[in-house]
C-alpha cells in the first residue's frame, strides 16, 4: 500500500478527490441513461465502494466491505440488462463476496504489523496470521460451494465445469503457497492466481452461454 500513488506522493490527495467526485458524478449520470432502477441504486453502490477505504479505521470486517463492493458487479450488470433481480446473479454476487473477502484477508497478512502499530483494524490484527488464514480458507470453501451451486441452478454444461474446476483449483493453490510463517508469495496468491481464476472462469461461463 505504501508504494501506491497517493501514499508515495505521485498524486496529490486533492487531485484524487477531484477525480473521484467527477467520476462519481459521471457514474450516476450513466446509470440514469441505463434504467431507473440502476439510477436509484447508484448512490448505494457509491457509498459501499467509496466507504470501504475508511473501514479499516473502525472495523476488522473491512475485508467483507471490499467483498461487498465487488459483489455488486454481477447483480449490477444483470440489473442494467434486465431491470430486475434474479436468483443466479445474486448467487454469483454472494460468491464474489466470499471470494474477495477471503483473498483480501490473505493480502492483509503482510500489513499486520503496520496496521497494528497505526491502530488500524483487520482480520489478521484481530486474529493473528494463522487464524486469519483459516478464516480465509473457510470463505473460499463457501465460494467453491457457490460455484457448484451456480452450475446446478444455472443449467450450465461441461464448459462451466472446466472453468469452475480451474477457479476452485486456483483457490486451493493460493492457500498451499501462503503460510503464516512464509508470506513471500502473497502477491502471487492475491494478484496472479485470483486474476487468472476470474478471467478463465468468466471466459468459460461466456462460452457456455453463447456456444451451447
Amino acid at each position: 500500500t505504501a508504494i501506491r500513488e497517493i501514499p508515495a506522493g505521485q498524486i496529490k490527495a486533492s487531485s484524487a478527490l477531484v477525480f473521484t467526485i467527477i467520476s462519481s458524478a459521471l457514474f450516476m449520470l450513466s446509470t440514469y441513461f441505463i434504467n431507473p432502477l440502476c439510477f436509484y441504486l447508484s448512490p448505494v453502490a457509491l457509498f459501499v465502494v467509496l466507504g470501504y477505504s475508511y473501514t479499516k479505521r473502525f472495523t476488522p470486517l473491512c475485508h467483507l466491505i471490499l467483498g461487498l463492493g465487488l459483489s455488486l458487479a454481477p447483480i449490477g450488470a444483470y440489473l442494467a440488462l434486465t431491470e430486475r433481480f434474479d436468483v443466479l446473479p445474486i448467487l454469483f454476487s454472494v460468491l464474489v463476496f466470499f471470494w474477495v473477502g477471503g483473498f483480501d484477508i490473505i493480502f492483509a497478512l503482510q500489513d499486520e504489523e503496520f496496521d497494528r502499530s497505526q491502530g488500524l483494524k483487520s482480520i489478521p490484527v484481530l486474529m493473528g496470521k494463522a487464524k486469519a488464514l483459516r478464516l480465509s480458507e473457510a470463505m473460499h470453501a463457501v465460494s467453491a460451494l457457490l460455484v457448484i451451486l451456480g452450475y446446478n441452478y444455472g443449467g450450465f454444461s461441461w464448459l462451466y465445469i472446466c472453468g469452475a474446476s480451474v477457479f476452485i483449483g486456483l483457490l486451493i493453490y493460493q492457500h498451499l503457497i501462503v503460510k503464516p510463517h512464509d508470506l513471500s508469495r502473497v502477491n502471487l496468491a492475491f494478484g496472479t492466481s485470483n486474476g487468472i481464476a476470474s478471467v478463465i472462469f468468466g471466459v468459460f461461463v461466456c462460452l457456455d452461454i453463447f456456444l451451447l
